[in-house]
């Protein structure tokens, strides 16, 4: 009774929940958007066939791992707008949003020269040949758009640090209702479509994220938003502005790279096991994406929320943010936790294929002790994005980079011996990886708890 006492006492306190909430529900809706695109693909794609369903899987973790450093890099510019927002700053907002349009403009030409080294990557670690070509053909169709889905994702950093998040919950539901229409046509080849399987999957992909960045673009260029935030004349290189992204997001961006390139190396181990292990690794991670990409919707709007109050100079209220972040997390946290271990099989079965198919079949005990080991941490998930939010809003980039890099590239090593030399299950193997995940929650809870962050000065009043 204490804790609901306690909870409902703070909601309307500033940086309490329904602050938090006014804030955190579009970008959660928004996130689970982005869930539900990434979800359907592979939902449509596992009625094709497993090897289709698996390539998706790889591919897309592959992009990820391309765009991600500009992604984080950019990424940064919610804060940096929230604590120019915070300091009455509007016109500065405006400045640090085109700072992070220029770099990701920079980011995709880079994206697309590094993308045949993919291929090596891929035979590297010995991708099976069945899922090879559809996996080389959904990565190049995906890295083609992905301007379309950068300058979305930048752009709707921008409104999140003024705390217009509606915005980019419409243009989100917008990218999901095209991507999972066209998915549908594409995939299975409707209204006079031949099917493309993959193919269609990566271009309904493509499509959904163009439609979301040209609601953004009018959004942002519109008659209010050009008068009240100057933003004919942001368009222009500052340095001072862009030094300051480049400095506080720069950590973020490499945190990111070179965490999804451990994760792009963890799917492909699990993946290189065979077809039933790739099958089953592919099905958990799916739904691990599923309740983890929400609470992502929550840990930007803590950024956001965080960011707002350490340019105010008010950090006491900056640290309820987060703690109204954990709480409502929690909330959420719980009912993922009742799914994974009430009903595995039920969502395993989700992805069966259209007709039949052995390697799926065989696939489902595994699947199935999966996600009932991912139980394990779904509540801890909750606490943890809140408080890397918080940091990170706070600007104390550079630990959050270390700690969660050192963590994922410990992981790899021990993961690789113990599936190459030891020949783990993918069951135990996962075990491992859940472990490790537990391990890392705790150096950031660590670090939030000592409060060093909210000594940070990110920008002058």
């Amino acid at each position: 009774m204490t804790f609901f006492r306690k909870y409902f006492s703070d909601y309307r306190k500033k940086g309490g929940i329904k602050e938090l909430l006014v804030i955190a529900l579009p970008m959660v809706i928004s996130t689970a958007c982005d869930g539900v695109m990434t979800f359907t693909d592979r939902l449509f794609l596992a009625r094709v066939g497993p090897e289709q369903m698996n390539a998706a899987m790889g591919g897309g973790v592959t992009m990820q791992m391309l765009m991600f450093f500009f992604v984080g890099l950019t990424g940064y510019s919610t804060a940096l707008v929230a604590q120019y927002f915070g300091a009455n700053q509007k016109y500065n907002s405006t400045k640090a949003a085109f700072q992070a349009i220029l770099v990701t403009i920079f980011a995709w030409p880079v994206i697309l020269l590094l993308k045949p080294l993919t291929v090596y990557y891929f035979e590297w670690v010995h991708i099976p040949v069945s899922q090879m070509g559809y996996q080389v053909e959904y990565l190049n169709v995906l890295a083609w758009g992905a301007i379309f889905s950068m300058l979305r994702y930048t752009l709707g950093c921008y409104f999140t640090g003024i705390g217009k998040t509606k915005i980019v919950m419409t243009a989100t539901i917008t990218a999901m209702l095209v991507n999972v229409v066209l998915d549908y046509i594409l995939i299975f080849g409707k209204l006079g479509f031949a099917p493309m399987g993959v193919t269609g999957a990566a271009l309904a992909t493509v499509a959904g994220g163009a439609f979301a960045m040209a609601i953004l673009i009018i959004a942002y260029l519109n008659h209010t938003n050009r008068i009240e935030f100057k933003v004919m004349q942001s368009f222009r290189f500052n340095l001072d502005i862009m030094k300051k992204l480049l400095y506080y997001g720069s950590p973020a961006g490499l945190e990111m790279f070179l965490n999804f390139f451990a994760f792009s190396i963890v799917v492909s181990l699990f993946h290189s096991q065979g077809e039933q292990q790739a099958t089953a690794s592919t099905i958990m991670f799916n739904w691990d994406m599923v309740s983890f990409i929400p609470l992502l919707g929550m840990e930007i709007a803590v950024t956001s929320l965080v960011g707002r109050y350490m340019g105010a100079q008010r950090p006491q209220v900056a640290h309820r943010a987060a703690l109204s972040g954990i709480k409502t997390g929690l909330f959420y946290s719980v009912v993922i936790l009742a799914l994974f271990l009430f009903i595995p099989e039920m969502l395993v079965r989700v992805f069966h294929p259209a007709h039949y198919n052995n390697v799926f079949e065989q696939a489902v005990p595994m699947a199935v002790a999966m996600v009932r080991i991912a139980a394990l941490y779904v509540l801890v998930e909750a606490i943890m994005v809140a408080i890397v939010g918080a940091l990170r809003g706070a600007g104390d980039t550079h630990f959050t980079m270390i700690a969660s890099v050192a963590l994922h590239w410990s992981l790899v090593p021990v993961l690789f011996f113990c599936i190459k030399y030891l020949s783990f299950s993918t069951v135990h193997s996962w075990l491992i990886l859940v472990i490790f995940y537990l391990l890392f929650c705790t150096l950031f809870f660590q670090r939030f708890r000592k409060g060093k962050w909210k000594q940070i000065k990110v920008i002058q009043s």
